[in-house]
């Protein structure tokens, strides 16, 4: 009788996590835990994994990784896998990112951001504990703008639902131009200019590739309107830092709101920016924490250990990461 098949995760399991995995995966598979497997058995506790579910690459030595070379799945945990070494694993074994885990809260944040820019709730808390009223100072509504979303997966389709609750318009792109219901207007990215020239609010929700990477530098950010707000959800190189600044600074009305950074701890190891951004009164930062609500991490381990069942069931893998994102 065959071996049935295995889900191997690199990393230890509470009960209530390994009660979630039981219960997506349905019988489909046993659940093993690496830190669990004696030294002299790990090597072939790899080679028969139907697909390893992981943070990240850091516990896995070379020979562990080419150990990998029969699973059908490579599943991360993390939304974006451009920080890891994918060239280093088998190159014909599918590699997944967790697309979607973390749309809800991560849209939460970015209205949140939107309504703080709008408001102008950073600003105008500094005055008041300078001693100052600024009373009549004006500020803006969403309602009756268009929300711009590059990048239309999971978070965009998330983001564009509580935009949409709000009144705004959403306009939206992606690669393919597909899967993009319930927008006012979407396009791929040949029509990024058409995008940022509409949008009164930016959401940045694209994965980092080669081919995003700076992907809005100067003319991009040009095109924006003068009082636009932009939120970056995703990676900070898909913009020109150097451009960025010099952007906020000719165009006071303009509010530009991160959460992605260019170097950052998990990511670079290092926390840093190369222009002093918080010194500006229109930007508005958070520390990469969108999606740093402790109870969705079980909706977004669900969400993984989903994908990792289809591999198993040999249906269609969702969110695999492209011959681009292999290369890095």
């Amino acid at each position: 009788m065959p071996d049935k098949p295995l889900l191997l995760a690199a990393f230890a399991l509470n009960p209530h996590a390994r009660a979630a995995i039981t219960e997506v995966l349905n019988g489909a598979a046993d659940i093993v835990c690496l830190p669990d497997i004696p030294q002299d058995q790990r090597q072939a506790t790899l080679r028969r994994a139907t697909a390893l579910l992981a943070w990240n690459l850091n516990d896995l030595t070379q020979e562990d990784r080419a150990a990998l070379a029969n699973a059908q799945l490579i599943q991360f945990m993390t939304a974006g896998v451009d920080f890891l070494p994918l060239s280093t694993l088998p190159q014909h074994v599918p590699v997944a990112s967790n697309g979607g885990a973390y749309a809800e809260p991560m849209a939460e944040h970015a209205l949140a951001m939107a309504f703080a820019a709008a408001k102008r709730i950073v600003v105008e808390h500094n005055a008041v504990a300078a001693g100052q009223f600024n009373q009549h100072t004006p500020n803006r509504m969403l309602a009756r703008g268009t929300c711009g979303i590059l990048g239309y997966g999971g978070i965009g389709a998330a983001t564009a639902r509580l935009f949409r609750a709000v009144g705004m318009r959403v306009h939206g792109l992606n690669r393919s131009g597909r899967n993009m219901e319930g927008l006012d207007w979407s396009g791929t990215t040949a029509d990024l200019d058409q995008l940022l020239a509409a949008s009164d609010v930016l959401i940045i929700s694209v994965s980092l590739t080669r081919a995003t990477q700076n992907l809005l530098g100067a003319r991009e950010l040009g095109l924006l309107k003068p009082d636009a707000t932009l939120i970056n959800l995703a990676r900070g190189e898909i913009i020109d830092e150097a451009a960025l600044f010099a952007h906020l600074q000719a165009n006071p009305k303009f509010t530009a709101c991160l959460d992605a950074w260019w170097i950052e701890p998990v990511r670079h190891g290092a926390f840093r920016m190369d222009h002093p951004f918080t010194t500006l009164p229109n930007f508005i930062a958070s520390p990469h924490n969108s999606a740093s609500v402790p109870a969705y991490r079980l909706s977004a381990l669900r969400n993984a250990v989903a994908n990792c069942r289809r591999a198993i069931l040999g249906e269609s893998i969702r969110f695999l990461a492209g011959p681009d994102e292999r290369l890095l």
